[in-house]
């Protein structure tokens, strides 16, 4: 882990990945894609018998700080395009986070399209610190599988969103990890927290 990555993960920044496409259009270098998408549910990671699970509730962006959102590539390195000088747009709609980006002010910002219209780069990251979450936790009696839903109900700040090159890269892997073994620590907590209720009921 660089420290770089280490200073995010102590900065409570996470990590998602989203897909993103090259529009068709002569005249711009424009990409757009979804960020975020609003209960749709995905599995962030999962060990023998635990699986956990996350979702971002619609109106998680409200009062988010998007005040100066860059866009980057695998989170390090130049700015492509940035809300401050209007080369990148953040909408929320029914559907999520709509990212629209113009990568045509730079040299590399043009090479970043061709590589994103080739279907050489496909996917999109975004880093981000959760202000409010909602965690429930489930167990099937009969497989014995317990599973954790996390529910982000506010996003405090978006920092970047990032074309990357491999849709689990270093970043977004290391964020997933550290998540889930925390989350594991709670879920082992709850199952201990059942087990003692289950002893003083039997008594």
């Amino acid at each position: 882990m660089t420290e770089l990555q280490k200073k995010k993960l102590e900065n409570g920044r996470e990590y998602r990945n989203m897909t993103m496409r090259a529009l068709e259009d002569k005249e711009s270098f424009t990409v757009e894609g979804y960020a975020a998408t609003f209960d749709t549910q995905y599995l962030l990671g999962e060990r023998p018998g635990y699986k956990y699970y996350e979702r971002i509730a619609a109106g998680a962006f409200d009062g988010c700080d998007m005040s100066d959102v860059i866009m980057q590539y695998n989170h390090e390195g130049r700015v492509f395009a940035r809300t401050r000088n209007s080369t990148l747009t953040l909408a929320v709609d029914g559907t999520g986070l709509l990212v629209r980006a113009e990568l045509g002010g730079t040299e590399i910002g043009r090479e970043l399209y061709d590589e994103i219209k080739g279907g050489y780069t496909d996917r999109m990251s975004f880093g981000f610190v959760v202000g409010e979450d909602e965690k429930a936790y489930t167990e099937d009696r009969e497989s014995g599988l317990v599973t954790c839903l996390r529910t982000i109900k506010k996003i405090k700040k978006l920092y970047d969103v990032s074309a990357v090159s491999i849709p689990a890269n270093d970043m977004t892997s290391i964020s997933a990890r550290s998540l889930f073994d925390g989350a594991m620590e709670e879920i082992m907590a709850w199952e201990n927290k059942k087990k003692k209720l289950k002893l003083l009921l039997e008594v």
